[in-house]
């Protein structure tokens, strides 16, 4: 009994006392929000032991800190720190509950899309229990105030410091050994961040992605055109064959790329309570006139839809951590979907986004791309009650959006960004006719409301192109940017799907998302190929008749007979028809049971290494700035200042243009106004119209 009352007296009235409280207190938070806000997946003794070991190194590390200091300075330093730590947990725990993954500095140099992306939705995300991880420094703080730990002002030994700041850096190499022989190659390849976290810990991610970010500055800087000879043998030795039968047949017609926003192929034909959630989508998915594929999955990574807009423009994949368009699309060289096609085509390009234009730093990237037109929200008169989340609503942007069509020159390349269907799938009463599911799950229950209303405007939209006529000059692709749905909600998605078990295979699989290609006269039908974003583009230039062999691209053209079929993921893993690998484990495709046996087993590995070599060479184009140094005879390098996306230049320039007898405008005649003919039922627009009749 007396030593415990000693053991509480020196943790109460001695320095070193204060310094083993608040490192214990910090250990003890950390692994318990390890084990209750993130899905870490620690599977067997080993990485369960080092899920416990993880925050003790560099807690010992960074509040050690406040021990080289003398008096009050150190006490203060330490809760100071304690609180810095205690905030970039807070940070995380938000971050990773929309994103399944962890913040980035490459994230967070651009912090104006990240913000804006967890921002937006923050009060949905936000749970009471978060602030948990300002419990320690909160509880230290008041002891120290309520002289419930009296301050030890004496003089430490610096024999003493440098022990603990010696002893931290001992754990944790035997932290990173124990890590590398459970995980061999943890730091050297590409693994996804849940890894590094689970086996090294939150703040050690933190100084690993920190020099991972100034390797790629570094690689940017010290990149050569020699660089380039182990792409072209890659791209060259990979080289399919596009479909002969499919080339040109788009031909200089109008190409609309309609962006779906969180949507999951799941919900093509999907009926909740007899009720068919996207019946206009589905209609397309079933036409004679639209090629549609059910195996097409999304290849995103942290930079989520700027990922999926990077692959299906330039045939690059999104880099491993944070989002290229934000960290690259400003400085670097690219050889995009929009200047191809108005060098090759004399199309007309645009990009129109019912949101701000600096998120994902679009309003940047966009003109590296060669988009000649960006009307993002301040091209659209709006109301608060139209505004939802990340931008206007789906049906009123599409509805405005009419009259800007109309004044494009054609033949056009249109890109049009849907957003109402993002998490958290809020959607008013007066716009939601589909009641929510029942899984209890707050976030997946109103999917289906916001994906129904998302159909809705699409049905709105097609029957506009109907009668102006555009439907038949116009290649229509609608694509699926990522999931809706993370495998943090796996229990809801088991209900929906109807599965008893719903793990990490049956995520993976549910990585689909729709691609459906439609135009009018198009020899469409539903294809079983094995694709994914990247493999947008090259399917597209040759149905637009246009070769793309001498240009630098990752994917292939999905209806070629040649396509490997291999769907390489942002996190490594990969899906083909044979085989899924998820994390360290694969599985037969077709039956979702492990693979065992050794045959199997050599030719999923080799797979694997394939997808990776995949991924490291397009990220070897994107960070060091590749296409600078490639340039096919007939391209002319894309140059920003260009373009100009300013509201009042850029709709007196499409005023000037209107005129062209190729516009809708013109060809409607004085008689039909185009966007008076887009017929929608959005009751914001009936409520604002009967404002001005009073």
């Amino acid at each position: 009994m007396e030593k415990i009352k000693r053991a509480g007296t020196w943790l109460r009235e001695s320095k070193t006392g204060f310094f083993v409280l608040i490192v214990l207190f910090y250990w003890l938070k950390t692994y318990g929000i390890y084990l209750t806000k993130f899905t870490l997946g620690a599977a067997g003794p080993m990485q369960q032991f080092l899920l416990l070991l993880n925050p003790i190194p560099s807690g010992m590390l960074l509040l050690g800190l406040g021990m080289l200091l003398k008096g009050r300075k150190s006490y203060w330093t330490m809760i100071v720190i304690d609180f810095l730590l205690a905030t970039w947990l807070f940070a995380n725990i938000l971050y990773y509950r929309e994103f399944s993954n962890f913040l980035s500095f490459s994230l967070m140099q651009n912090s104006g899309a990240a913000s804006e992306n967890l921002g937006k939705s923050i009060a949905g995300i936000i749970k009471p229990t978060d602030f948990l991880a300002f419990l320690d420094p909160i509880v230290m703080t008041l002891l120290l105030a309520c002289k419930g730990i009296k301050m030890d002002l004496k003089p430490q030994s610096w024999q003493l410091k440098t022990l603990i700041e010696v002893l931290a850096l001992i754990l944790m190499g035997v932290n990173l050994l124990l890590a590398q022989h459970d995980r061999s190659g943890l730091l050297t390849r590409t693994f996804d961040n849940n890894y590094i976290v689970k086996y090294l810990g939150i703040n050690e991610y933190a100084v690993y992605d920190g020099i991972k970010t100034a390797q790629t500055n570094a690689q940017m800087a010290n990149a050569k055109s020699s660089d380039l000879a182990a792409v072209k043998k890659y791209l060259k030795q990979n080289r399919v064959a596009p479909n002969a039968k499919y080339t040109g047949v788009a031909k200089g017609k109008n190409v609309i790329m309609i962006h779906l926003e969180s949507f999951q192929q799941f919900l093509i034909d999907y009926k909740w309570k007899g009720k068919e959630v996207t019946p206009n989508l589905n209609k397309l998915y079933h036409a004679k006139d639209t090629l549609a594929f059910d195996n097409f999955f999304n290849q995103v990574g942290q930079g989520k839809t700027s990922d999926a807009e990077m692959m299906l423009e330039n045939s690059l994949f999104g880099v491993q951590s944070g989002s290229a368009m934000t960290t690259y699309g400003t400085s670097n060289v690219f050889e995009s979907m929009p200047a191809i096609l108005k060098q090759k085509g004399g199309y007309t390009t645009a990009v129109m986004h019912g949101g701000s234009g600096s998120f994902w730093n679009r309003n940047n990237a966009y003109k590296s791309f060669g988009y000649q037109y960006f009307m993002s929200l301040n091209y659209y008169n709006y109301q608060n009650s139209w505004y939802l989340g990340y931008g206007l609503k789906d049906k009123i942007f599409l509805k405005q959006s009419a009259k800007y069509i109309a004044e494009l020159p054609q033949p056009f390349y249109l890109k049009l960004i849907t957003v109402t269907n993002h998490y958290p799938y809020d959607l008013d009463k007066q716009n939601a006719s589909i009641a929510k599911t029942d899984t209890n799950d707050n976030t997946v229950d109103g999917y289906v409301q916001t994906a129904h209303y998302l159909d809705q405007a699409i049905g709105e939209f097609m029957a506009w192109l109907k009668r102006t006529g555009l439907d038949k000059k116009t290649l229509l692709v609608f694509y699926g940017d990522h999931y809706g749905i993370s495998n943090n909600h796996n229990e809801a998605m088991a209900i929906l799907t109807g599965k008893k078990s719903y793990g990490e295979f049956d995520d993976q699989q549910q990585q689909r998302v729709p691609l459906m290609i439609h135009a009018a006269g198009l020899k469409g039908g539903i294809k079983h190929v094995y694709g994914g974003e990247i493999d947008v583009m090259p399917t597209l230039l040759n149905l637009l008749g246009i070769k793309s062999n001498d240009l630098m691209l990752f994917g292939h053209d999905l209806l070629s007979r040649q396509n490997p079929q291999l769907v390489a993921q942002r996190n490594g893993n990969y899906i083909s028809p044979e085989f899924t690998k998820v994390a360290s484990s694969y599985y037969y495709t077709k039956t979702g049971r492990r693979v065992k046996n050794k045959q199997d087993l050599a030719k999923a590995k080799l797979l694997g290494n394939r997808a990776l070599a995949q991924l490291s060479l397009s990220d070897r184009v994107m960070t060091g700035n590749l296409l600078r140094f490639y340039k096919p005879s007939w391209f002319k390098t894309t140059k920003a200042e260009d373009y100009d996306y300013n509201k009042a230049d850029a709709l007196a320039k499409l005023e000037k243009g209107s005129h062209e007898k190729s516009t809708l405008k013109s060809q409607l005649g004085k008689k039909k106004d185009a966007e008076a003919l887009y017929k929608t039922d959005a009751p914001e627009l009936r409520q604002s119209s009967k404002k001005k009749a009073k």
